[in-house]
């Protein structure tokens, strides 16, 4: 069908472009607002209102999270699994915040929002499996859990296309004679998208000065997969449940501008955010760009917890990392500086890690 023209203003909210689902439903030529969002002077982030069944979705969800971290730790134990080093199912105090001390102050629970079992090749399982695990679910203890964290994930990863397809044809335009990765097809492909589910234990729960303050320079890191969906998050009174305000003003998300400021990324509570990540930033050639970012964890309690959702769209790991060519077939310099030409997205993940973590 024919396009419709693009709105010409383009809407902001907290000083974070915004669009409409209806929009990118429809296909509207969203270009101007992509280029403001994700270009080389963008924020990294965008927002998108009005999805139909978010608001339900997250609500169900986000309030689950506490059901299950108040759940006896034999229960929660029940859906651990050491052999994706917790990459799958529930991960409390097993990651560390600084290489040493382990994080105990909130609980993440990990599976893949769209396949339970997202390989029968049992080789590649065995080599990544932190990437080709098989979900867990607490199906006994709490069996709503698993319905909830799938409706709302595949939603997220369905508006996550829609953006996909709008920064394909931002790329297309500034590399009109060459072949470009696009992103909305890695995203429809993907076996191994990765959904975090976090709850952060009230503060008060802890002694005030074992609780990290501020953004730890360990935790300032852009994602590296493609695109990462995020809900803003939902407060609740850890003893009564009840919806309550944030005790702490200043915690949550904030990403570094391109000036090298910190800027609040505060998500309006109807809106889903999507941020750029690095494979994204290589695949355009460097013309959609990831921005470094990171989480104030909340200091201040009352005995509220912050729970929140996340979802990591990323190309499967064998997916090659081709960077698209100008008009003079010069390859691009994509900005990103563990990204080598003829990596696979496994093998730039592993370069991610080691440059962040040192590992071998």
């Amino acid at each position: 069908g024919v396009k419709k023209l693009a709105p010409m203003s383009i809407e902001k909210k907290n000083g974070i472009v915004c669009l409409d689902y209806a929009d990118l439903a429809s296909h509207t030529n969203l270009t101007d607002a992509i280029s403001e969002a994700y270009g080389p002077d963008g924020l990294g982030v965008l927002v998108v209102k009005n999805v139909p069944g978010f608001q339900e979705r997250r609500q169900k969800l986000l309030r689950l999270s506490r059901e299950f971290a108040r759940l006896p730790n034999e229960k929660k134990a029940k859906v651990e699994d050491e052999s994706t080093t917790y990459n799958f199912g529930w991960s409390h105090g097993k990651e560390t915040l600084d290489g040493k001390n382990f994080d105990v102050f909130k609980g993440s629970y990990y599976n893949n929002p769209q396949y339970d079992q997202p390989t029968e090749d049992k080789e590649l399982r065995s080599k990544y499996p932190a990437v080709y695990g098989n979900n867990i679910w607490p199906k006994e203890d709490l069996p709503e859990l698993e319905p909830a964290f799938k409706d709302l994930g595949q939603l997220i990863v369905s508006v996550g296309k829609m953006i996909g397809h709008q920064c394909d044809q931002y790329v297309k335009k500034q590399f009109p004679n060459s072949e470009c990765p696009s992103m909305e097809s890695i995203i429809e492909e993907s076996r191994t998208c990765k959904a975090r589910l976090l709850y952060y234990f009230p503060p008060d729960e802890f002694k005030k000065e074992d609780i990290p303050e501020g953004i730890d320079w360990c935790t300032w890191h852009c994602d590296h997969g493609s695109l990462t969906g995020l809900c803003p998050a939902l407060y609740l009174n850890a003893e009564s449940g009840e919806e309550a305000a944030n005790p702490d003003p200043n915690c949550g998300l904030y990403i570094r501008n391109r000036k090298g400021e910190e800027v609040r990324g505060l998500i309006p509570k109807d809106c889903l955010a999507f941020q750029i990540g690095q494979s994204a930033q290589v695949m355009s050639g460097g013309k959609l760009v990831a921005t470094p970012h990171g989480v104030k964890p909340p200091l201040e309690g009352n005995g509220v917890a912050r729970c929140t959702f996340a979802v990591f769209m990323q190309p499967d790991l064998l997916v090659p990392m081709t960077v698209p060519k100008d008009e003079t077939g010069a390859v691009q310099n994509t900005g990103v500086v563990q990204y080598e030409e003829g990596q696979n997205f496994g093998d730039f993940s592993t370069a991610t890690v080691k440059m962040y973590y040192g590992t071998n």
